[in-house]
């Protein structure tokens, strides 16, 4: 035992009780060091310069997570913390951790990491990558590791008793889930498949376009509807920045519903879409590429027993098949609330079922989804949405989370009195309003929507690591 004097306060302090996580980080630390790397063989008594720089780079690999993590860490606390405040528990700490000399030093490191693995082979820079993520992951663990004597905002689910409390996320799906609209992939779909314009067609068959007729009619739709779009966002904007109120938002985007329903006929009537196989949207639905760790959180959400969740993504797609093939190729079965392609046979007609047109049809999808419950249970909704199309459902949920950085969606919104808020320092806001004393308060339609960069920030405030 010693003690400790602070502020007048004795405290006695035990030596030798280090944390297991800080151990685990530390052993780890150590055993690269000395070049004991899983999966390498032992360097010997490091006989090359080659092998001494070698076991340096993997050793700073395992360094670089927690001096960039710190100087992270430290610049974000600064920015939260009163400059006025002197008597912060963890002044010292932030203020070393975010000083400019500490950040210099994270550059440092990391510059010379990069030095060091000029000469490396591919298989040695994978080894470098790994090292780096698990480092950083035993940094992670290590800050979860220590007690909290009160209630927290993130994870989301902590709390959360399954026996009383029901999870429902919504989700949009294109440019919140994938990395391309759908309207462009069966487009190009439609285009690949399409006949050549020297091909005669049979008569059984659906009379389609050639694949160079298909292109440009769907180069001018493409072009039509930018053009309409931006034009119709012009008209619904007030000419003065207002206060937050819901109902005269839904008034002014009532006006897009006319707008989709005029560009979804006229991609009926264009023929565009007649003649998919419906084999070849599921298979590009399996192949479709969906944003970093967007799966990996529906999976843990879908996947986890003790949550009582709910996963429903609502969508302007024009094939809910489309979106049931991107989730199931991740062993997903999820809630698809969109448009559907009519299909004779497996062959499309070129008509559609049009079910969710506008802000309005997504907000009425996502009401009625809500009353479909019983009342057993409290409901808290999370909605991940990237564009206007999704603003009524992101205010109207307890949580509205927007994805990207759509500049209609932050106009519109900024100009009808919606608060975009960057995630982490609205959790610490929301952090420092509960006091500590009990579970946050989340509800709908306060007029703030909470910013992301990536999926990663969502998995973190709702599931954690």
């Amino acid at each position: 035992m010693f003690e400790l004097s602070r502020n007048g306060v004795q405290i006695q302090v035990k030596r030798g009780t280090v944390h297991s996580a800080t151990v685990k980080y530390t052993d780890f630390l150590l055993a690269t060091a000395s070049g004991k790397v899983e999966g390498v063989k032992g360097p010997g008594k490091l006989a090359t310069p080659f092998e001494r720089t070698k076991v340096a780079a993997y050793t700073l690999a395992a360094m670089t997570p927690c001096m960039r993590l710190y100087s992270f860490l430290g610049k974000e606390l600064q920015a939260l913390v009163d400059p006025e405040e002197d008597r912060h528990p963890y002044k010292k700490w932030i203020d070393s951790y975010s000083s400019e000399s500490f950040q210099a030093s994270a550059l440092q490191t990391e510059d010379l990491l990069d030095k060091l693995s000029v000469s490396l082979t591919s298989e040695e820079l994978d080894i470098i990558e790994k090292l780096y993520h698990q480092a950083m992951k035993l940094e992670i663990d290590f800050f979860l590791a220590q007690p909290l004597a009160q209630p927290t905002v993130a994870p989301l689910t902590k709390g959360h008793n399954p026996a009383e409390d029901r999870l429902v996320i919504f989700s949009d799906f294109d440019l919140t889930c994938t990395v391309v609209d759908s309207s462009a992939i069966l487009a190009e779909i439609a285009i690949v498949t399409a006949p050549k314009s020297d091909v005669v067609q049979c008569e059984a068959q659906i009379a389609r376009m050639s694949s160079a007729d298909l292109r440009n009619t769907w180069d001018l739709l493409s072009g039509q509807y930018t053009e309409e779009y931006e034009q119709c966002i012009e008209s619904i904007m007030p000419s003065e920045k207002v206060e937050f109120n819901y109902e005269a938002l839904c008034k002014a985007l009532e006006q897009l519903l006319d707008f989709e329903r005029r560009v979804n006929s006229r991609v009926i009537e264009s023929g565009v879409l007649k003649g998919l196989n419906l084999e070849d949207v599921k298979r590009a639905g399996e192949r479709l590429i969906l944003q970093d760790g967007c799966t990996s959180f529906f999976q843990k959400i879908v996947n986890n027993e003790n949550l009582n969740s709910n996963v429903h993504v609502l969508s302007y797609c024009w094939c809910d098949d489309l979106i049931r093939s991107a989730f199931t190729s991740g062993g997903l079965d999820v809630n698809v609330h969109a448009n559907e392609l009519v299909f004779d046979e497996s062959i499309s007609t070129g008509e559609i079922v049009k079910k969710v047109e506008s802000p309005m049809d997504k907000a009425q999808a996502f009401n009625d989804i809500l009353k479909s419950y019983s009342n057993d249970r409290k409901n808290l909704t999370v909605y991940i949405g990237d564009s206007v199309g999704d603003l009524l459902c992101l205010l109207k949920a307890d949580i509205g989370i927007v994805v990207g950085s759509s500049a209609s969606l932050r106009k519109v919104g900024s100009q009808f009195g919606v608060s975009f808020v960057p995630l982490f320092p609205g959790l610490v806001r929301k952090q420092k309003e509960s006091g500590g004393e009990s579970s946050p308060n989340w509800k709908g339609l306060s007029g703030i929507l909470y910013t992301v960069s990536s999926w990663a920030e969502i998995h973190a405030f709702i599931l954690g690591w």
